[in-house]
């Protein structure tokens, strides 16, 4: 394939897509996420992406929405990008996060509670600003910074938070070491009444994620190390924001996530779970009553939850996973009582990008979120605790809705793996009859899911549908939202069973005649490009493969990658130990057993599955005579999914389909 593809129609084809998902420079507001509601009930909040161009990374702007007449205005100024507005608990100021001193680099702003008036900025952190919280009584906002330089996750791009600026020359080398102060992270607390801002959390802590519990405390998930590795063995902490006495109140057997204080400090929730990625948690809800440290596990109707938020002192208001549904509802603390409010497979709330969903509770119950389907833009919703739902305004571009602009349909299905599990999965299915050549999708992770996401989040997925292509999005052993047993399968196991229950949901497809098995081809992205290349040297039915941000040697990875302990974790084994696991789940230990051509794509400067990864591999299948090229992008991070990249990926992985399987 040639290195520049802009001309091709193909290319064009791609491009046109995003313009009419996007509408770029025009300040169409077209995707949202962390939306708030003020405190009178009037106004939502959110964060909106805007494209300016489809030649670089779209902006983020603060959109209010006038909840009775559904108006919505944008606060940020063009050049710049605000994220997460949060209103005080008096309703008088809106804060949030702005990059309007240098590019990357958040910090803390506010204005008034309508977005009119003057904007102020608190004193500027050496650092970027990940997230912050009111404090219950509206006097401090707790802040949470990572370092110049801090490692990012999985679903925050698998790359670095914004460098500071020098003057050294650019020949001279960049020095790694294991104490970099940079590279920590800290809680501060901001005044509001003084607007000083002092450390809550003591050098040698690194907080991963804090929130407030209740006006003189703070819950963190934290640990004793910055390395992105030592999230898997992270503690939850009690810290005293006046004198910074800390206690450690838990040490999981698992992972931790979402931590949150109630009002009054009273109680302490948080979820617990098997997870593969930092603020990717899907659990089980323990509550803890701060007084006496007695913790209780809270029935949730089998819900993994993936986000919590107190609505009053008594009311925990959660969104949770249940199968291939997504659910909102509510646990009465005090009286151990759950009520479901919501539940749905055919709209999924959702998140920022591949986050698991958010809400944000209403005053006398329900919540506001941002919603999706496969044909359905983001829109912003009102679920009420009756299990209404409403929709308030929709993102979708006038283009984007018209009749007739995505014909591919979505529908669940399910089947058998060979052992006698159920396994469930969603199937894209084009216009027409099948058998339809079919490209498998393998999501990240392992411990993740898909649920019902907007064709906008699947990369090529309706091109591909415009071709004639089916296609699978299979949720395997191993995935979330069935439970912490299920998801515990793929430990210590990844490639092993899980492979089958990919190449069984195959067999099932191509039995129900809707696969064509001449015709059949695997991608994925992370855990989705390990399996995409461990599965075609394993199994010959695969006609085509592209594998981006693989996995392909479990030693190197373990060695180069930002997150060393999660092979040593996921894999049961050891990177220091001659065979096992490391050697038998490597895709190119196996490169003599592909046949399948195969396009590897990586960003040079991906952090968790570093590029050297699908150099590996593609360089194995070259030494073997294999068809193989290899997309390497030098501002690429984790997935390619920043612009222009996403648009030159995504042409190159429908083209590679188009040329293996043929149009339909």
């Amino acid at each position: 394939m040639e290195r520049d593809l802009r001309q091709q129609p193909l290319y064009k084809e791609v491009e046109a897509y995003f313009t009419a998902l996007y509408q770029p420079g025009t300040d169409w507001v077209s995707d949202g996420c962390e939306a708030t509601v003020s405190p009178d009930g009037r106004q939502a909040a959110f964060t909106g992406t805007v494209f300016q161009d489809l030649r670089s990374a779209p902006v983020t702007r603060v959109c209010l929405v006038d909840l009775d007449s559904r108006t919505l205005r944008q606060l940020t100024p063009a050049q710049h990008s605000d994220r997460l507005p949060r209103w005080s608990p008096d309703g008088h100021r809106l804060a949030f996060l702005s990059d309007r001193a240098q590019a990357g680099n958040f910090q803390l702003y506010w204005t008034n509670a309508d977005g009119s008036g003057p904007t102020h900025a608190a004193p500027a952190l050496d650092g970027t600003l990940e997230y912050f919280h009111w404090s219950p009584d509206g006097r401090r906002i707790l802040l949470g910074l990572a370092g110049f330089g801090a490692d990012q996750a999985g679903m925050q791009g698998g790359g670095r938070t914004v460098e500071t600026q020098d003057d050294l020359p650019d020949w001279l080398p960049e020095v790694e070491t294991a104490d970099a102060d940079n590279l920590w992270r800290s809680v501060w607390v901001f005044d509001t009444e003084t607007g000083e801002c002092h450390r809550v959390t003591r050098p040698g802590l690194n907080p991963w994620e804090a929130n407030w519990c209740g006006d003189t405390q703070i819950v963190t998930v934290a640990s004793t190390s910055h390395s992105e590795g030592s999230w898997y063995e992270s503690g939850l902490y009690l810290i005293d924001t006046a004198s910074g006495r800390e206690k450690l109140v838990h040490t999981p057997a698992d992972q931790l996530g979402w931590p949150v204080g109630s009002p009054s400090g009273r109680w302490l929730a948080y979820t617990e779970a098997v997870c593969s990625d930092r603020w990717l948690v899907c659990g089980e809800l323990r509550v803890m009553d701060v007084r006496t440290g007695h913790t209780r596990t809270l029935d949730t109707k089998q819900a993994g939850l993936v986000h919590l938020a107190w609505r009053d002192d008594e009311h925990l208001v959660y969104v949770g996973l249940r199968g291939h549904q997504t659910v909102v509802g509510e646990v009465d603390v005090a009286h151990d009582r759950t009520i479901e409010w919501w539940s749905s497979e055919h709209r999924s709330l959702s998140g920022a990008g591949w986050a698991y969903p958010t809400a944000w509770p209403l005053a006398g119950g329900g919540v506001v979120a941002f919603a999706e389907a496969y044909q359905t833009a983001p829109e912003l919703v009102r679920i009420s605790a009756q299990g209404e739902y409403q929709t308030v305004i929709s993102l979708a571009t006038e283009a984007g809705r018209s009749e007739g602009f995505n014909t591919g349909t979505i529908s669940s299905m399910f089947w058998q793996a060979r052992d006698g599990l159920e396994l469930q999965g969603w199937l894209i299915r084009p216009q027409g009859d099948g058998p339809f050549p079919l490209v498998m999708d393998v999501h990240g992770g392992p411990v993740w899911v898909y649920r019902n996401h907007w064709h906008g989040r699947l990369r090529g997925a309706k091109i591909l549908a415009d071709h004639g292509f089916a296609l699978f999005y299979p949720n395997p052993r191993g995935s979330s939202a069935r439970g912490q047993d299920f998801a515990r399968l793929v430990k210590g196991d990844m490639g092993g069973e899980d492979t089958h229950d990919y190449l069984t949901g195959l067999d099932a497809l191509v039995a129900h005649g809707l696969a064509d098995p001449q015709r059949t081809g695997t991608m994925g992205i992370s855990y989705g490009g390990f399996m995409s290349a461990w599965l075609i040297t394993q199994d010959q039915r695969f006609a085509a493969a592209v594998s981006n941000s693989p996995v392909t040697n479990w030693y190197s990875q373990h060695r180069t990658s930002q997150i060393g302990f999660f092979d040593e974790y996921f894999l049961n084994g050891s990177a220091y130990e001659p065979g096992g696991l490391f050697f038998e789940r490597s895709p190119a230990m196996f490169a003599r057993a592909v046949k399948t051509p195969t396009l590897n794509i990586a960003g040079a400067l991906d952090q968790n599955t570093p590029p050297t990864q699908a150099l590996e591999f593609h360089r194995s299948l070259l030494e073997n005579g294999v068809e193989s090229e290899l997309a390497l992008y030098p501002h690429g991070t984790h997935g390619v999914t920043t612009f222009p990249e996403n648009t030159d990926a995504t042409t190159r992985t429908i083209a590679w389909f188009l040329k293996h399987l043929g149009k339909a």
